[in-house]
């Protein structure tokens, strides 16, 4: 056991961040890979023991963390995303959770033989799924747009109600069970529910407000959204516990849908704060456990309990629930089976059950046992299902990573052809309707817009685009749009177009962090490579193999060539860009500009060979 509090600090970080590359890195659910790294480090070698060594800062810490989390996902629910959506997340939300809180609660009672106090407490707590977990498995299994926004609103908005479920549970129990009845604890807990919500509409409006007026400066906005997070759960989780998720929620909501300028900055702020959480919190609680709990965890009753959640509760509530809601059976199976739980329901769990038991409830003694079974098999079994099945279901948008090019041109609708010709899925995005006329004439995917604007954000389906390309006329604004968007996709995947060294903008000076990695250097900007077009080069696809390798294709080349991409074997691209090494080996095919002469030779060469063979 580590007895500084600082190395204990340390050993959660490393594990935490550790465990989100290595499931970035080998493609693996990230909850998943924390959970073994919290048991490794907690119950089983007994390196750490976060609830002893962090004491009365442990609860406030866990608390604070996912109520900066749960805001963090509302504020990705603006109501124009849902647009069509409504009505299927409309009825998963309250007739769903409604349905699964019920099922949920005769399955613990009658299965796990919890007593039926006990049973509707811990069948509130489980209606929820949580950004903790959905999140994640969003970005690893690229759904197409129905099923994934139903998924993630149903996580953030379910999140809060599933604590306020529970509470309602616990407190109508107490209720039912005391000698004197009094309803003032009721209704108590509704007049909190309401304040917190109300809490938080007003927060988010006075904030939007401060930022939208110039009454905070720009250095201050995170810091300030930060504090004012925390102040929104505090004040209400102090007037009713558990109301807090609630509160930040509403927040979130608040200001994801008043139009605030500068939301885009102050979310990805949050969600590197939120990654970092997610990554600390799962580590605290699962090194938490104890042996006995996962020792629990193998009782037939619990196993039972964890299988029918699993293959009867929630899918039976989903299909209900969406009976006449519009979604076609592949999507309600898949919607039906991905239900991973995740820090809230450990953290609301292992409250209740000190509660329960101190009451003498029957059966509270398992409630965490309980909780760690159906967290950790739900994030298993969906976390390496969800991409099996939304592929099975034809829900996935998997295939070879696409591109989105910004800016209708020669050059750019010839790159997009070629690359429809690969398979390689692409969109040319343009403000103008006169040029994207080409675009359209060439059959080549495009939509109409400007692709800084908010709006794009529900115009386009980005989940089968990896990379981003803008190819516009104007170095400056190809810069702009790099910088933009290296957040959503990683500055090693946004790319734009060389700078123009006659005609276009001097922008030499600026520094090597903004604007994207150039492209196909050393050719000299868009206008010419529309040029070189102009003069018959011609875009050609040579296949690498055994016997014709990279370094033959080097030496034949002509010394005018314009390389562009390697589509490697694997299905993945990769650009010749600068500070970039690219090279292809068998099996991949490279997408290069060339010289007419060599199109002329070969074509001269196939006529000769076909005169001599007639003779």
């Amino acid at each position: 056991m580590v007895d500084s509090l600082l190395l204990v600090i340390m050993i959660v970080g490393v594990l935490g961040i550790g465990s989100q590359w290595i499931a970035w890195k080998f493609r693996l659910p990230a909850i998943v890979v924390m959970s073994i790294a919290g048991l490794l480090a907690g119950p089983i070698l007994g390196i750490i023991n976060p609830q002893e060594d962090f004491g009365d800062l442990f609860r406030p810490f866990i608390s604070i963390a996912v109520a900066i989390i749960l805001f963090e996902g509302s504020l990705n629910l603006n109501f124009k995303e849902v647009k069509g959506l409504g009505k299927p997340v409309f009825r998963i939300v309250t007739w769903g959770a409604v349905l699964a809180w019920i099922l949920g609660s005769l399955t613990a009672h009658y299965v796990a033989g919890l007593s039926w106090a006990v049973a509707f407490v811990i069948g509130g707590i489980f209606i929820v799924t949580g950004p903790t977990v959905i999140l994640p498995l969003l970005r690893q299994s690229r759904l197409k747009p129905t099923p994934a926004k139903i998924l993630k609103w149903e996580g953030i908005v379910v999140d809060p109600f599933g604590a306020l479920l529970a509470v309602f549970a616990f407190e109508t129990i107490l209720f039912l069970s005391a000698d004197s009845r009094d309803a003032s604890a009721l209704l108590l807990f509704l007049l909190a529910s309401f304040f917190a919500i109300v809490l938080g509409y007003v927060f988010g409006k006075v904030i939007g407000w401060m930022f939208e007026s110039g009454h905070m400066p720009e250095y201050l906005k995170s810091p300030a959204m930060f504090g004012a997070v925390i102040a929104c759960f505090t004040i209400a989780d102090e007037v009713k516990h558990e109301t807090g998720l609630l509160a930040v929620t509403a927040m979130g909501m608040t200001l994801a849908n008043i139009g605030i300028s500068s939301i885009k900055d102050m979310r990805h702020f949050k969600e590197n704060i939120s990654i970092l959480l997610i990554s600390t919190v799962f580590i605290l609680l699962t090194s938490s456990l104890t042996m006995d709990t996962l020792k629990d965890i193998f009782r037939p009753e619990i196993i039972g309990y964890v299988l029918l959640m699993l293959f009867v509760v929630r899918p039976l509530s989903i299909f209900i629930s969406t009976i006449g809601s519009g979604l076609s059976l592949q999507e309600k199976t898949l919607v039906g089976w991905i239900a991973p739980r995740g820090i809230v329901a450990l953290t609301v769990a292992s409250y209740f059950a000190s509660v329960l038991e101190d009451e003498g409830f029957e059966g509270a003694s398992l409630v965490t046992s309980l909780t760690f079974a159906l967290v950790f098999s739900t994030v298993c079994v969906h976390g390496f299902t969800i991409g099996w099945l939304a592929k099975k279901l034809n829900l996935s948008s998997e295939g070879k990573p696409g591109a989105i090019i910004v800016g209708s041109n020669r050059f750019s609708i010839s790159l997009a052809k070629v690359m429809d010709e690969l398979k390689i899925p692409v969109i040319i995005v343009d403000s103008s309707w006169d040029r994207l006329h080409q675009a359209r004439r060439a059959g080549i995917n495009h939509t109409h817009g400007e692709i800084l604007s908010e709006q794009m954000e529900y115009t386009i389906d980005f989940t089968p685009y990896d990379y981003l390309i803008s190819a516009t006329e104007y170095d400056s604004y190809n810069a702009l749009v790099c910088s933009t968007f290296v957040p959503e996709f990683g500055r090693k995947s946004v790319f734009r177009l060389p700078r123009q060294t006659n005609s276009g903008d001097h922008l030499e000076d600026i520094g090597h962090t903004i604007g994207g990695k150039e492209l196909f250097k050393p050719a000299e900007g868009i206008e010419e490579l529309k040029y070189k077009l102009k003069a018959g080069y011609v875009f050609r696809k040579t296949s690498i193999t055994e016997q014709y390798k990279w370094e033959d294709y080097l030496q034949d080349k002509h010394e005018e060539t314009v390389l562009l991409f390697v589509l490697k074997q694997s299905k993945q691209i990769e650009f010749f860009a600068e500070d970039t090494e690219t090279t292809a080996s068998a099996g991949d095919t490279i997408v290069s500009l060339m010289p007419p002469s060599k199109e002329f030779s070969k074509i001269r060469e196939k006529i000769k060979g076909n005169k001599e063979a007639s003779n």
